[in-house]
């Protein structure tokens, strides 16, 4: 009844007709190629046991939709057009004699391999684009921004207009052919059956739809060659013939998509602020990079992503590292959302918690995280480098970003630790975040400071398979949370905590009670204590145990309120820091007098010493105001101060994760910092930040000593 084809079974000329389940997830496995991955898109199950083709088809997704980007399939596609071309002898100029319709030049597998290819690059990340059919894989690449629509459409009446034709063919000798007849008899028949009296128009019309059929399809895979690059200098001669001797170009596919890539490359470069510098940058990029067919792939399919490796790798050492080590996020860049503006925190946590529930098994999440973090972290950072956003839109973004990690992963960890011990005792716990990240200012390398306090409304220990008391219940599930946010996967890790500012430090549990929070803090913390808890806030858990820890965070701030004592208490602790952590040069910002945590110090006593719940640094400077602690004057000179600081040390942590040294930046990353500081340059902000420090300590240490007035 139908001509039947097997030759899609897994190496079909070797294997039998009908193989195992499990002899075909292995082949793929190993050795499938990126023509069987297309071919699957189109695959279902159609007869017998459906469930066991559909669990099988469920199996190969992780070979035919990767999860990451695959621009490798553009040239993969176009070797496999060149093959069928070859095998079949389809060369030379189109004509309608004896022109091959599916698999010509401009035929149906053109349009097919163009679809297919653009869905196996994008598939992997979003199940939408998975239609089984051409033109409603057209229809979804078209809605998500891959293909223009008016691509869409052109390809659309194209490929119905080329399947209109070859119905006609195969009805002629009711036989499977795809070939046009080779005399002009025939080919005028086919006219007529299509409707068309007019046999040169249609020659013309046919001719016309073939040939824009080829142009669309050879300007996706094979879009031109690259010019030559431009000449170079020896020195810059000999770091670019070491890249063959790096990891990323030890595989030969590697070494072909670099070889063509390589002008373009040296082009951009040549067009930097200081080429050589960008060279020995982009070097860096290149030597710490562990594999780069995939992305020599992207770049080559995307050649504005060129430009800004380039931008990265001449002014962020810091970043460009991170890229190197963490490549996949310029997946992200592809999207046509990375440059955005930013979403905010709760659409954040809502598509991370949406991302997570689409994965089955918890490791799994765990790595699905840490890819979701390392685009949004990566893409902060570029807005940042561009100038988009300034360096306090970032510390809020980059904390944004932990908020929604933590928030979205501690369900996650607690469904899979409940699972195993049983639901949480009683109210179950809340995570709270400390310091920066409670205050929502983060730089783009910080920790996350933690605490976890927990309410079991007096039950003994949880019921489940594997049940566990109280205390060592929710000390354990506090560590399965430190573990899910600090464990190297093979996605890397999400972040470090921190967790020295809980109730008796190193030596106190991890997790702590409500009740004994409140006790020790009433009871038994250090002044220390309270100023941290001037900034704590709640990120996650039970919303009813989160308000009564925000209560007990003012009344502890309200009980502890006062003067001398907190002010007297601080002036010793600032002395024991500055003995301690010194300034480790003339551009630290963060330590020392007059710098950041001198200003943070400050401001926490003040928010303290008014009983104002206050947590970010302007607002506690402005409590201060308020309470009579501080003037209007010692606002504006530490505010002044503060923000020329923040921006310094934020710029700073974006160039390098190193002591800043400005004289071992380079040119763009000095022009970066000078742009980021509002100053005119390198010189200008040195004696900018010298002013604003010194006026900012003398601040300080007058409003210590008890001093009024103006100390500026």
């Amino acid at each position: 009844v139908f001509r039947t084809d097997l030759r899609l079974r897994p190496d079909a000329s070797v294997t039998p007709v009908c193989i195992s389940m499990a002899a075909a997830e292995a082949y793929y496995e190993a050795q499938g190629r990126t023509w069987e991955r297309a071919a699957y898109i189109k695959a279902r199950a159609a007869a017998g046991d459906i469930a066991a083709g559909e669990r099988f088809l469920k199996a190969l997704t992780p070979f035919v939709w990767r999860r990451h980007l695959d621009f490798t399939a553009i040239q993969d596609a176009h070797d496999m057009r060149l093959r069928i071309r070859d095998h079949r002898g389809l060369h030379g100029p189109i004509q309608i004699e004896g022109h091959n319709m599916k698999l010509g030049a401009g035929g149906i597998r053109e349009i097919e391999f163009f679809t297919q290819t653009r869905q196996l690059i994008a598939g992997g990340r979003d199940p939408d684009l998975r239609d089984r059919t051409t033109v409603g894989g057209l229809a979804a690449l078209a809605a998500k921004g891959w293909v223009p629509g008016t691509v869409t459409e052109e390809l659309t009446s194209l490929y119905r207009a080329h399947r209109e034709i070859e119905h006609r063919l195969q009805m002629v000798l009711d036989a499977q052919t795809h070939q046009m007849p080779t005399s002009a008899e025939g080919v005028a028949r086919i006219a007529h059956m299509c409707g068309e009296g007019d046999v040169a128009r249609f020659r013309a019309d046919l001719l016309a739809r073939l040939e824009r059929t080829d142009g669309l399809a050879e300007g996706f895979f094979a879009p031109g060659q690259a010019e030559e690059g431009p000449e170079l200098s020896e020195t810059a001669q000999g770091i670019v013939e070491g890249w063959r001797n790096y990891p990323a170009l030890r595989s030969e596919r590697a070494v072909q998509i670099f070889k063509r890539l390589r002008p373009t490359l040296l082009k951009a470069l040549h067009k930097a602020a200081n080429p050589d510098e960008a060279l020995l940058a982009l070097d860096g990029f290149l030597a710490g990079l562990p594999a780069g067919v995939q992305l020599f792939a992207l770049f080559e399919a995307n050649p504005v992503l060129i430009d800004l490796i380039v931008d990265i790798a001449g002014t962020t050492p810091a970043l460009a590292l991170y890229l190197s080590r963490n490549a996949a996020v310029l997946d992200a860049v592809i999207g046509g959302s990375f440059w955005a503006p930013w979403p905010g925190v709760a659409s954040l946590r809502g598509d991370l918690t949406a991302r997570l529930a689409e994965v089955p098994d918890y490791e799994r999440k765990l790595d699905a995280a840490r890819r979701w973090m390392k685009e949004w972290h990566f893409r902060i950072g570029v807005h940042h480098l561009r100038g988009l956003v300034d360096a306090f839109e970032a510390a809020k973004s980059y904390a944004d970003l932990a908020d929604a990690v933590v928030s979205a992963l501690w369900p996650v960890v607690l469904a899979e630790f409940t699972r195993r011990h049983g639901p949480a005792p009683g109210r179950g716990a809340v995570v709270l975040g400390m310091g920066s990240l409670g205050a929502g200012r983060l730089n783009a390398g910080s920790d996350l400071d933690l605490i976890v306090i927990y309410d079991a409304q007096g039950a003994e220990g949880s019921e489940g398979p594997k049940p566990l008391a109280t205390r060592p219940y929710f000390a354990r599930l506090t560590q399965a949370m430190v573990t899910a946010l600090t464990a190297q996967m093979p996605e890397g890790r999400l972040y470090e905590v921190d967790m020295r500012l809980r109730p008796s430090g190193r030596q106190g549990p991890v997790a702590t009670s409500i009740e004994s929070f409140r006790s020790y803090q009433m009871d038994e913390a250090w002044t220390w204590e309270h100023l941290a808890l001037t900034r704590a806030r709640v990120l996650a858990g039970d919303a009813a145990l989160a308000a009564e820890v925000e209560a007990v965070r003012r009344e502890v701030l309200a009980a502890k309120a006062g003067g001398a004592q907190v002010v007297q208490d601080v002036a010793d602790m600032r002395a024991r820091l500055q003995a301690a952590k010194p300034p480790s040069g003339s551009w630290e910002a963060k330590n020392g007098a007059g710098r950041l945590m001198d200003i943070e110090l400050l401001a926490q006593t003040a928010a303290l010493r008014g009983a104002d719940p206050a947590r970010q640094v302007e607002r506690q400077l402005r409590a201060g105001v308020k309470g009579g602690f501080l003037s209007v004057s010692d606002e504006t000179v530490l505010l002044d101060a503060y923000r020329l600081l923040w921006r310094l040390q934020a710029g700073s942590r974006l160039l390098t994760d190193r002591m800043l040294e400005m004289d071992k930046l380079g040119e763009g990353g000095r022009a970066f910092l000078v742009r980021e500081t509002g100053t005119g340059d390198a010189a200008d902000l040195s004696a900018r930040l010298e002013t604003v420090v010194e006026a900012a300590a003398r601040v300080i240490a007058a409003r210590l000593r008890g001093e009024e007035g103006d100390a500026a």
